[in-house]
């Protein structure tokens, strides 16, 4: 048996990880999917001062007060980007891998909003702005989005359903990283990117630096951003196989 910390990425909970949680339990897994604070069932928990460091905060307590050991640590997007390598690099003796979905870490200093790029981070102040009373970001027309038009009418009302306005400090905060969380090993699952273009981005990109040299494994599973709505099966079978 092997313990996974499930981490989503931005406006969803715990929630998103149900399929991908379900078909780990099957292979006996213990399976721990988390709400960071203001999402999902903790929406009703969402403040302007809801940054990085509180969603840092949420994940180590549950590895310190549930005693949790040897974690697969796996993040998707956002969660990936900067909370995955955070937590890790604070206890990095708690974990035995990393897993980034569709995401990798940023280097030290850097934001998701940095990542972005200027022009979707300005698009994206507008909308905090207006529709997001000024610390919030709304969550797009999921129907609009590329990469989910597979899915269901079901799945997308649920989609649309449950998702919540990501607090904005949760992309502005920079990460802060000492370089501990490098010694441990990384599973990259791919969905837009191949690990060539990684790499040969990683060269000139500073947002990549992080996502090649090291102990990296390279999964693909093409398709669409969110793989734990249109190929869950699948992703869990990667995540399984992980821990074997």
């Amino acid at each position: 048996m092997t313990t996974y910390v499930l981490l989503p990425g931005f406006w969803l909970g715990a929630w998103a990880w149900r399929d991908v949680a379900a078909g780990l339990r099957a292979h006996g897994h213990d399976v721990r999917p988390l709400s960071l604070t203001g999402m999902g069932e903790r929406a009703h928990l969402a403040g302007p001062g809801t940054g990085l460091a509180t969603h840092v905060t949420d994940v180590l307590n549950l590895i310190r007060f549930e005693e949790l050991h040897d974690v697969v640590l796996v993040g998707h997007s956002y969660a990936g980007a900067v909370v995955v390598p955070a937590v890790a690099d604070r206890v990095p003796e708690r974990i035995s891998r990393l897993v980034f979905v569709d995401s990798g870490p940023l280097p030290d200093g850097m934001s998701q909003a940095d990542f972005t790029g200027p022009a979707d981070r300005e698009r994206n102040e507008e909308l905090v702005r207006t529709a997001g009373d000024g610390w919030r970001l709304p969550p797009p027309p999921w129907r609009e989005q590329a990469g989910l038009g597979g899915l269901s009418e079901d799945a997308l009302d649920r989609l649309t359903r449950l998702s919540v306005p990501q607090p904005w400090a949760t992309a502005t905060t920079p990460v802060r990283l000492t370089g501990a969380w490098r010694a441990l090993p990384r599973l990259h699952v791919l969905c837009g990117f191949t690990a060539e273009r990684i790499r040969a981005m990683a060269a000139t990109v500073p947002a990549f630096r992080e996502m090649a040299g090291g102990d990296w494994t390279h999964r693909d599973l093409p398709g669409g951003h969110w793989p734990m709505f249109d190929r869950p099966g699948e992703l869990a079978a990667i995540l399984h196989e992980a821990a074997v």
